[in-house]
């Protein structure tokens, strides 16, 4: 029995939580029980995404904390200067550990007896206990101050270091030129030894693991730039942004580099693609990095060049409750009468990078149970799911054949990371029509085109039509930056007329665009993603259409039915998006121009 919680009770009341969240949040603290067991409020904010100052003000407020409002845009020099003092009589450890806490000894009062103001984001996070014990400040008051405020102060008071790049800056002058070789068509180990030796490309490799995870990129790009640079891109929101040049340093020596620091890998071979991994604890988290490596064509044809991509998997960006999806009223209610059902297929569709993985995550923690078998397949395994059984794909155990051992191994509840082929397609069937709750992903535009790209697998329309619970099909858009976005200007007024916004709309001033040039909260006025989507739920209508089609699935016809009966496209949820000042129009523009 999970204990009950007046916190929690709290949270309900006000209406920052559900009942159904509460108790899931409780189990999990009830399941992690020992002396290092998270609060309610960090499971709260970390597992299921709540907005951080809805919990933790609440709680400030609760405890009777002193609140504080501080704009570090007008924090002067004098204070800073004295933050820092108060922080550098810390061991640089705990110093450290308060930091990463969002936990800030911010000022000295003086007064019979000095007190020492502590900004805390968690205002009863235990180590603001141990303060005393490093220090002579016997006397504090701690203050609670929002996460966002307190996350830009020691930003600007004591900035993030990565330690590689420190000192591959304090060496950047040994960076030596590169020989040209004789060899024409052997690349010299030695000589690579060498030149990474001295060049600490090691420091770059393991500086940029660590700033691609600060900076929230999904993916890391090393690509060979003419004979002596190697570019490194950031995946951002969806977007490759350069983030770094290095100069005077062979491409193959940096491939060396990462294939030395990832496992499952061979230095030696540069003639075939090779797939590794690797992973890292950056800032007391611990990141798991997938690494693909291919061999590509250069200019010069006896060197040996290879692009990198390095997959960045952080289970703190899981999203493991379903309102956190950011879908539209319409299709969340859809999308969770389709997975609350004991049997069916919930099948996710839409280009790479749409969010699917992200959506059916989601959809398996809201089904999760003890009492259930839930079974994943997928290769390559990306995150952890707690109580869930991950089939481990190897050269043993293949992706088709993983599929055929589902079906023996008692499954209730069972995720298939694609459906490939008509194999998968064929198991994905039998699964939902002998009473299994089904997930997986396809690649196709939007839903109805989904069920066209299945029928032309081989499987038989009637099967199609009552095996499937829903379809969604799904895109990913960048979100506007609160801080810097602007009205829409007006000669980009006609796209948006022909788009189908109206012209009092745009005259509202609530149809923004991204600022040109961004700020600092922002990437080129962008911050973060949000989905659109549409909704295809298989009702007595939806079945029978797709049951009387002929030689070809009358998409248009499923279609019409679809919007008769409450779906939106994937373009007016876009424009939904827009009205709501969340995205703008060469966002939707760009995530629905094949549609």
């Amino acid at each position: 029995m999970v204990k009950k919680s007046r916190f929690g009770q709290i949270l309900i009341n006000r209406e920052v939580i559900d009942e159904e969240t509460l108790e899931k949040a409780l189990k999990i603290q009830s399941e992690e029980s020992d002396p290092n067991g998270r609060m309610l409020g960090e499971i709260l904010v970390n597992d299921f995404k709540v907005d951080h100052h809805a919990v933790f003000g609440l709680l400030a407020e609760m405890y009777a904390f002193r609140t504080t409002e501080i704009d570090p845009a007008k924090i002067d020099q004098s204070q800073i200067k004295h933050t820092r003092e108060l922080l550098n009589k810390f061991p640089e450890d705990f110093k450290k550990e308060l930091l990463y806490k969002k936990v800030l000894p911010y000022q000295l009062t003086l007064g019979r007896r000095n007190t020492l103001i502590v900004l805390a984001a968690n205002p009863t996070d235990k180590i603001i206990e141990r303060i005393p014990v490093y220090t002579d400040f016997k006397k504090y008051e701690v203050v609670y101050c929002r996460l966002t405020t307190l996350s830009d102060l020691i930003e600007i008071i004591s900035p993030q270091k990565n330690e590689f790049l420190d000192l591959l800056e304090e060496v950047s002058d040994q960076m030596n030129e590169v020989r040209e070789r004789e060899e024409e068509s052997a690349v010299d180990e030695y000589a690579l030894d060498e030149e990474i030796n001295k060049s600490l490309l090691v420091n770059l490799f393991e500086g940029c693991l660590i700033e691609a995870v600060r900076k929230g990129a999904s993916d890391v790009h090393i690509i060979p730039y003419e004979k002596t640079n190697t570019d490194f891109y950031f995946r951002i929101d969806g977007r490759l942004t350069l983030w770094h040049r290095q100069d005077n340093t062979s491409p193959e020596a940096m491939a060396a580099v990462v294939k030395d620091r990832a496992t499952g890998v061979d230095r030696f071979e540069r003639d075939t693609a090779q797939d590794g991994f690797a992973q890292r604890t950056v800032d007391g988290h611990l990141i798991r990095f997938r690494i693909s490596i291919v061999p590509i064509i250069s200019a010069e044809y006896e060197r040996r060049f290879e692009s990198v991509v390095i997959r960045v998997i952080d289970d703190r960006n899981v999203i493991t409750d379903m309102k956190k999806l950011g879908f539209q009223e319409q299709a969340e209610r859809d999308f969770l009468k389709a997975i609350g059902k004991s049997r069916g297929i919930i099948l996710l569709t839409g280009p790479t990078g749409s969010g699917k993985s992200t959506t059916l995550m989601a959809a398996l923690y809201y089904v999760m149970d003890p009492s259930l078998n839930v079974l994943t397949c997928e290769d390559p395994v990306e995150y952890v799911i707690r109580g869930a059984r991950q089939i481990k794909i190897s050269h043993k155990l293949t992706f088709d054949e993983a599929i055929r051992s589902i079906l023996r191994h008692d499954p209730d509840v069972v995720m298939v990371g694609e459906i490939r082929d008509k194999i998968t397609a064929e198991t994905a069937i039998k699964l939902a029509n002998t009473g299994h709750l089904t997930l997986s992903t396809l690649h196709t535009n939007d839903a109805p085109s989904a069920i066209s790209r299945l029928y032309k697998m081989g499987i038989e329309t009637f099967l199609l039509a009552y095996a499937i619970n829903i379809i969604i099909a799904q895109r990913l858009v960048r979100q506007l930056c609160d801080n810097c976005k602007k009205p829409l200007s007006q000669e980009k007024y006609p796209v948006a007329l022909e788009m189908g916004l109206t012209m009092e709309e745009l005259e509202s001033g609530q149809i923004f665009e991204a600022s040109e040039k961004g700020c600092k909260k922002c990437n080129n006025g962008y911050k973060g993603r949000l989905t659109i989507c549409e909704a295809l739920y298989f009702t007595p209508e939806i079945r029978k259409a797709i049951v009387e089609s002929g030689a070809e699935i009358d998409e248009q016809l499923i279609r019409s039915i679809a919007e008769k009966q409450g779906m939106i496209s994937i373009k007016d949820s876009g424009l939904d998006r827009i009205r709501n000042g969340l995205t703008s129009i060469t966002e939707v523009t760009y995530a629905t121009s094949e549609d």
